[in-house]
């Protein structure tokens, strides 16, 4: 899925602008206990309780694609006769109304996830949505359509207290705006199948979401997917790290480091500005085009690829914001930081004087320690 595809979607999850008639689920102990399961018509709550159950929907279509949003492919063999697949297909052919295929999931769902001692609730919807037409001038024309694109979404929502939200009353077995007491937190993880790709469904994949990038819930998608866990973005940019670190070896300098985040980041700007809704990936090979530019020796770029090859995949199309920081550029010394700007990392110089290793940065006008302005000598004060 693309960008535009994404924020498609997500104009779904207003009031009056889906086709969501029930929102189902259940609502799991710390214990891992079913305590109650939810049956929710829309239609039936007032405007301020429909529209939270809504939004914490709509949460599982938030953050960036290849961070927060991960593509989680089925094989072949899986579409075709996977017990997994053949589970999530038959909730949304029959729009979630099978309360025995909702129990099933509900029950492997909480097989697979850890959600520590929290309880949670566990939220599904379906929705049928008639795809517009888009115009040549990128319009969508709400009054042609020759597409229907028929979803699940699931969210796991851990129930904390906090302020005003969506809760769940036992009493009433039902969900309610509540002002105290437990309520629904923004989803920790959550799905959308099948993938909306190029507007249609894909049953090839799903659109998985996790709150924290760094913690994908990998027991979750090996239980309810049956499929590989992809690698975290943390994990992404660890492995690229070494991969550089261990290929480069002494030549791994600074300056270097420098050279190659600046290109990832002239990239990225690139693409921001340029609009376009594919999200940007770069290989190892693309990577290693830069460090021949940068000088570096066929033979250490080829034990990059190759280091690349064995962490991160053959062929790996990878985000970089997931590799580098691009708001941020640091430096570590010891127990002393240095934090710049990235389009100023070019003033950090490396240098050796006096046979020791110093770091340094200019130094002009306007410096300041502890936010108060002091003046720098031009030349050491005289002992006495």
């Amino acid at each position: 899925m693309n960008t535009k595809e994404l924020s498609e979607l997500r104009r779904r999850f207003r009031p009056n602008k889906n086709a969501i008639s029930h929102v189902y689920g259940c609502y799991v102990g710390a214990t891992k206990e079913i305590i109650a399961e939810v049956d929710q018509s829309l239609a039936l709550l007032n405007e301020d309780d429909a529209s939270s159950c809504l939004d914490l929907l709509k949460k599982v279509l938030s953050g960036s694609l290849g961070r927060n949003l991960i593509d989680v492919g089925f094989t072949t063999q899986q579409v075709a006769d996977g017990e997994e697949h053949r589970l999530l297909r038959a909730l949304r052919d029959s729009k979630l109304k099978d309360p025995v295929l909702r129990r099933t999931f509900y029950e492997r769902v909480i097989r697979s996830v850890e959600m520590g001692d929290e309880s949670y609730l566990i939220l599904l919807a379906h929705d049928t949505y008639d795809v517009p037409f888009r115009s040549k001038s990128d319009e969508l024309l709400d009054d042609s359509s020759d597409t229907v694109f028929s979803y699940i979404v699931c969210a796991l929502c851990p129930m904390r207290e906090g302020k005003p939200g969506l809760g769940y009353i036992p009493a009433d077995n039902a969900l309610h705006l509540k002002t105290a007491g437990a309520l629904a937190a923004p989803p920790e993880l959550g799905f959308l199948f099948p993938a909306f790709d190029d507007r249609t469904a894909n049953l090839y994949d799903a659109l998985y979401h996790v709150r924290k990038p760094d913690s994908i819930h990998p027991e979750f998608i090996d239980g309810v997917f049956q499929a590989q866990p992809p690698m975290s973005a943390p994990e992404q940019k660890e492995a690229f790290e070494s991969a550089l670190s261990d290929a480069l070896g002494v030549e791994c300098s600074m300056e270097l480091v420098q050279a190659v985040h600046e290109q990832l980041r002239e990239r990225m700007e690139l693409h921001k500005e340029s609009q376009v809704p594919e999200p940007l990936t770069v290989t190892a090979k693309d990577v290693g085009g830069m460090l021949r530019e940068c000088g570096v020796e066929e033979e250490r770029v080829s034990a990059f690829q190759d280091y690349c090859g064995q962490r991160l995949g053959e062929a790996a199309a990878l985000d970089p914001a997931n590799l580098i920081d691009s708001k941020r550029f640091q430096i570590k010394a010891g127990e002393i930081t240095i934090t710049v700007r990235p389009e100023l990392s070019g003033q950090v110089e490396a240098r050796v004087l006096e046979g020791r290793k110093y770091i340094l940065i200019p130094a002009g006008e306007g410096v300041e320690v502890n936010g108060l302005a002091v003046e720098l000598e031009a030349e050491p004060a005289a002992k006495v």
